[in-house]
């Protein structure tokens, strides 16, 4: 049977569709558009161009209004243009209908981002949880796809009485999605099991949007070598290492990065990946101060947190990539209102700073610049858990 990795996005032209409502402003939506692009770049794909439609409530049947649709599907045959992609999650009936107007392939978020992470997944366990998501993703859109996946069982006596192909599919994914339940247990065990032998060592998890840095601070903070670079997702298995600060250790885990709209697939075959997060003895929120929308990125990771459990940890701001903060200008006649996007990083750390009673730290990976302060913030605070766990532990006192 095929895998159900919808989109094959190899070089492929593809055109970007988001609507402003009541939710999300013009400025937020370019915003989206903007991360949406990066997330097709990651995949592989070209955004070409992209297309904005003010709408109060989306429509039933083609989410966006006929126009909008007529105009994006002249653009797509005078610049053939193979993939157009949606930044909100459709609805099965949405994907068909637009799939007949457009003739083309259509994805959506969450199905974008479901395609990123079964190119990055590399451990058995990753394609596990990924493979599950997908299917689960993939089983209410049968109907709405190009082709219908090949029958895994044939023969005499597996083909009930008038049953259609897309039924025959359906029996075989939910078969699937059953067995791939069960391998996933059965890792879970075995990564429980592996926690519970790591004793009672303090552990501090590193968390936060995607790309913002978490795995480089987790090499320089380890001394290791975790695949790092600047694009959505590097990181999807949970590395998990020994750090010793002045004769203080604990373990270090990095884990993966959440995004705006994070399929809801995902987070449920993630979960035992993210067990790591919910038995953190303290979080560590890594936050990219160069990313324009990051105080939208803290409220996503702080949503995430809070679904799944975690969001009662303990908890400090790490600002990283203070190395490519730049403010924005501001023209000498320009009389509006600074906003926070003007201000210098100084005017940003009191901000923050008060805000959060001086528990952040503001850093830069790349540069290793103020690793000191981040290193003494983390001694002190594995120091409060570790002595209370090992109260004779004499080489600390």
């Amino acid at each position: 049977m095929q895998k159900p990795f919808i989109s094959k996005v190899v070089e492929e032209k593809a055109v970007l569709v988001g609507v402003i409502n009541k939710e999300q402003s013009a400025k937020e939506v370019e915003e989206y558009l903007d991360e949406l692009a990066f997330l097709t770049k990651t995949a592989g794909g070209i955004p070409y161009e992209r297309f904005i439609q003010r709408i109060d409530t989306p429509n039933p049947k083609t989410y966006i209004g006929s126009g909008k649709l007529s105009e994006i599907k002249e653009y797509i045959k005078e610049n053939s243009v193979d993939t157009v992609i949606f930044d909100d999650e459709l609805s099965p009936t949405q994907f068909r209908n637009i799939e007949k107007i457009l003739v083309c392939k259509i994805l959506d978020r969450p199905n974008l981002i479901l395609d990123i992470f079964a190119r990055r997944a590399k451990t058995s366990y990753a394609k596990t949880q990924v493979e599950l998501a997908q299917y689960e993703y993939l089983l209410p859109r049968l109907a709405g796809m190009w082709t219908h996946l090949e029958r895994q069982r044939g023969g005499i006596g597996m083909r009930g009485p008038g049953e259609t192909e897309i039924e025959t599919d359906r029996r075989i994914i939910r078969d699937k999605i059953t067995r791939l339940k069960k391998k996933l247990q059965q890792i879970d065990k075995q990564k429980a099991t592996q926690r519970k032998n790591r004793g009672k060592l303090v552990r501090v998890t590193l968390v936060g949007y995607t790309n913002v840095g978490k795995s480089t601070i987790m090499n320089v903070l380890s001394k290791s070598d975790i695949f790092a670079e600047n694009k959505l997702f590097a990181t999807l298995d949970t590395t998990v290492r020994k750090v010793i600060i002045d004769n203080l250790p604990f373990l270090l885990s990095d884990t993966v990065g959440f995004i705006r709209k994070l399929p809801h697939q995902l987070v449920e075959s993630f979960k035992s990946t993210l067990d790591e997060v919910r038995e953190a003895d303290i979080l560590l929120h890594i936050v990219d101060i160069s990313h324009s929308n990051f105080e939208e990125q803290i409220k996503t990771v702080n949503q995430t947190l809070e679904e799944i459990g975690a969001a009662n940890k303990p908890t400090y701001l790490i600002f990283n990539k203070i190395d490519a903060y730049k403010p924005k200008k501001r023209d000498e006649d320009d009389l509006t209102p600074r906003t926070k996007e003007h201000f210098t990083l100084e005017e940003l750390k009191r901000t923050w700073m008060a805000q959060n009673n001086k528990n952040c730290i503001f850093i830069s990976a790349r540069d290793k610049t103020n690793f000191d302060e981040l290193k003494n913030l983390l001694y002190r605070k594995v120091y409060e858990i570790h002595k209370t766990r090992y109260p004779y532990d004499d080489f600390l006192y």
